[in-house]
């Protein structure tokens, strides 16, 4: 009960608390991806719409890894087609609302876009190795399947949250289900969910460690630059005087012997 009290409180309470101090603008991310895969469901219904969604968002494998890579933003917006369409937004409001409000937006934006992309170019590793090579290897034909859909994003954010916030419970809910749905289900969706799933914990783990490297490179700096500076004040040897040899010794010698023999002029007075 302890444990569930304390997810609770970490995944829903919190955020609610912020929500009621930042008003609506703390679903903006929310409210912007939920509207996005509406508008594109709207607009594929058509022919003529469907080709200009698939010309913005689509993503294969067998595209130019550019072409890919310039089109993965947009198809987060794309809803899938064997999955429902509002069962999807209502999980994509769900979990961008509470990353927007725990972590922020830069690092909501930064791991769903994560997630994605990470299942988008491990798709081709998979296509490259060959049908059956380790166990993981894919046909080329999966380089022809549509590609698009939050599901990845959902599914990065709700494990980074879980991963983040130590929520056991919430980690099982969600990695659990994806990998009882690549086995139950073995396609390509389940296999990009598994490395989105991945991608997640290994950011999760990360979390917090910027600025720990941040000190510890501030540290090495300011440390290279007092060796340098102490280098710096070490005060140069001094000059050895040369011997002086030939008429400019014997000048002063032959003074004082002079001197010797003569005696002082002032005493004798």
């Amino acid at each position: 009960m302890r444990t569930l009290r304390g997810e609770w409180h970490g995944i829903v309470v919190d955020p609610v608390r912020r929500l009621l101090r930042r008003g609506l603008s703390g679903l903006t991310l929310a409210c912007t991806a939920a509207f996005g895969v509406i508008f594109f469901h709207a607009i594929a219904q058509r022919s003529t719409g469907e080709a200009a969604v698939r010309l913005l968002g689509g993503v294969t494998a067998d595209l130019p890894l550019w072409l890919a890579l310039l089109r993965t933003p947009v198809s987060l917006y794309v809803p899938a087609l064997d999955l429902p369409v509002w069962a999807g937004i209502t999980q994509l409001f769900l979990a961008f609302a509470l990353a927007e409000l725990t972590l922020g937006r830069g690092r909501t934006l930064a791991v769903a876009y994560a997630a994605t992309l990470a299942g988008t170019l491990t798709v081709r590793v998979m296509i490259a190795l060959g049908p059956g090579r380790w166990g993981i290897g894919l046909p080329p034909e999966a380089g022809q399947v549509l590609d698009t859909g939050p599901s990845a994003a959902v599914v990065g954010l709700f494990t980074y949250l879980a991963v983040v916030r130590r929520a056991p419970v919430v980690f099982t809910l969600t990695g659990g289900s994806m990998v009882w749905e690549s086995v139950a289900v073995p396609n390509l969706a389940g296999r990009e969910h598994l490395i989105a799933v991945a991608a997640a914990v290994v950011l999760g783990l990360l979390h917090g460690q910027g600025a720990r490297v941040r000190r510890s490179a501030a540290a090495l700096l300011m440390r290279s630059a007092s060796r340098g500076r102490s280098a710096a004040r070490v005060p140069a040897p001094a000059p050895v005087p040369r011997a002086r040899t030939g008429a400019s010794a014997a000048g002063p010698v032959g003074v004082r012997l002079r001197k010797d023999r003569l005696g002082d002029p002032w005493k004798a007075r």
